[in-house]
């Protein structure tokens, strides 16, 4: 069950940070799951974990780690083209 909690929490912080850098528009819902998950653990690692939590993740942190793993693939993947 807590598996199932990280992923949609995961998903939430992803689209959340999509949102806020409006460049979340082409992201699938896999994409937001990984960015919120990975952006989590980001930002929990540059940040600490302080704030409200859930499903074991500081939601603070982990939607400014989302926000700068959004803006940093977005930033190698325009790059590209």
């Amino acid at each position: 069950m807590h598996l199932i909690w990280v992923l949609i929490v995961g998903a939430i912080i992803g689209a959340a940070a999509g949102a806020i850098t409006k460049n979340g528009g082409a992201m699938g819902w896999i994409s937001n799951i990984l960015a919120g998950i990975i952006g989590s653990w980001l930002g929990e690692m540059l940040l600490g974990s302080w704030g409200p939590s859930l499903a074991g993740m500081a939601l603070i942190p982990s939607l400014i780690g989302a926000i700068i793993l959004v803006l940093v693939v977005s930033a190698v993947l325009s790059r590209r083209k």
